[in-house]
């Protein structure tokens, strides 16, 4: 989907594990180039009507990333971007901090973005997942990576590490294979 308007959007909520709502919620000031940091701080929800938030799901929720060169490059492409429809547009241009964006300025609306992720899903006849399983697909590729359930808790924002263990324990198989095998040499062999 790399060339597809909803690209940025997927690529960031798949390698910081947001939630639809962050990453819609993102404002320039939540990146931090000097700092190559990405801190999440504003949401974006829809109830009957869309909700902006100064504000995360809980305190865990708030929380900073490091920002990967791939994002660093992705983040200015962006930036550019804006500032090249804020020049074409002039004053009909709605004026925001959000970093995804219409080309008018217009941010997403959260059905939109879930929407069209679906359509691309069916266009290039991938397998059906819902928007919210990119983060579960962050999680997953941590897990796969070493990275133990506390670490994924910190990335993800959950508030418990229970939650972290009932929704990803299952996914820990390469630790509890290591774990396995460490225990495995420090018994006594058993003779065959």
């Amino acid at each position: 989907v790399k060339n597809e308007r909803l690209y940025p959007i997927i690529y960031v909520t798949a390698l910081y594990g947001l939630r639809r709502s962050e990453v819609l919620g993102l404002k320039w000031d939540s990146i931090n180039f000097a700092m190559q940091t990405l801190t999440i701080r504003h949401t974006v929800a829809r109830v009957t009507k869309v909700v902006e938030k100064n504000k995360t799901k809980n305190a865990s929720s708030f929380r900073s990333f490091p920002l990967t060169d791939d994002a660093v490059r992705l983040f200015k492409i962006l930036l550019q971007q804006e500032q090249y429809y804020r020049n074409h547009f002039g004053r009909d241009y709605i004026d925001n901090d959000y970093v995804f964006t219409w080309e008018d300025g217009h941010p997403y609306s959260p059905d939109y973005v879930s929407h069209t992720f679906h359509k691309l899903l069916k266009k290039y006849d991938l397998p059906h997942i819902r928007f919210h399983d990119l983060r579960h697909t962050c999680a997953s590729m941590l897990l796969s990576e070493g990275y133990g359930l506390k670490d994924v808790q910190e990335w993800l924002g959950h508030s418990d590490i229970k939650m972290t263990a009932n929704i990803y324990g299952h996914l820990d198989i390469r630790r509890k294979r290591s774990i396995a095998n460490g225990l495995e040499q420090a018994l006594p062999r058993l003779k065959p």
